[in-house]
């Protein structure tokens, strides 16, 4: 019974997050906590801890005296999280490239797999599995910098990937081909142990992923 409160606040975290980056909750709004005790079914002092670890990782604000409220949008905060992403990421890849066993292989050969039938569909027009897609493309990203032996490295690149995340959906527009060519790349270059040519298309597909969603913001 000791680990429920911490199961229920884990639970509440992911549902509260999740609606912030899929824009169920919109950049700015006021989160008051008796609609959120009713939406989320949690206590309200679950709510304000979930609340508070949120500001902390920066999913939300919380200005002095006035509650709290989801963190507003800006093309300067996009631009500053995915230099951050591309330090992280192209950082803990160079590392997972140089260490992965077949275990690791194995795993980003599974997770690329998924992604590409995902973006077979998408560029079939059928765009209904949406947050599938960035599922499966969070998973491959992930797998790439799996072997890089570093929980901390692990964790911060989820948090800064899930901000950049949340600017994806609310301008969510499909890149298309480009995208599907981009991750063959880094994934061929990742199986051949090729570290140097996986940052630099790693860094490209970045890049290029910024200027698209700042095309469309």
């Amino acid at each position: 019974m000791a680990k429920q409160p911490s199961t229920i606040g884990a639970s509440t975290y992911q549902q509260i997050k999740r609606d912030i980056i899929f824009g169920e909750l919109e950049p700015g709004a006021k989160l008051k906590l008796e609609a959120l005790r009713k939406r989320y079914e949690a206590s309200l002092s679950t709510l304000r801890e979930t609340l508070n670890r949120l500001a902390s990782d920066g999913f939300v604000e919380a200005p002095e005296q006035r509650g709290f409220l989801v963190k507003p949008v800006s093309k300067e905060d996009l631009k500053e999280i995915a230099d951050l992403r591309a330090l992280i990421e192209c950082h803990a890849l160079e590392l997972s490239v140089e260490n992965g066993d077949t275990e690791w292989e194995g795993n980003l050969v599974a997770a690329h797999h998924k992604l590409h039938l995902m973006e077979k569909r998408l560029l079939g027009g059928d765009d209904t599995g949406k947050e599938d897609w960035k599922r499966y493309d969070f998973e491959f990203h992930k797998a790439l910098i799996s072997a890089c032996n570093s929980e901390n490295l692990m964790s911060i690149h989820e948090i800064v990937f899930d901000k950049y995340l949340r600017y994806q959906m609310l301008v969510l527009t499909y890149r298309g081909q480009e995208a599907v060519d981009e991750h063959k790349a880094i994934f061929d270059a990742a199986i051949a142990r090729d570290s140097k040519s996986a940052n630099r298309m790693l860094r490209q597909h970045i890049k290029k992923g910024l200027e698209h969603s700042l095309d469309a913001f």
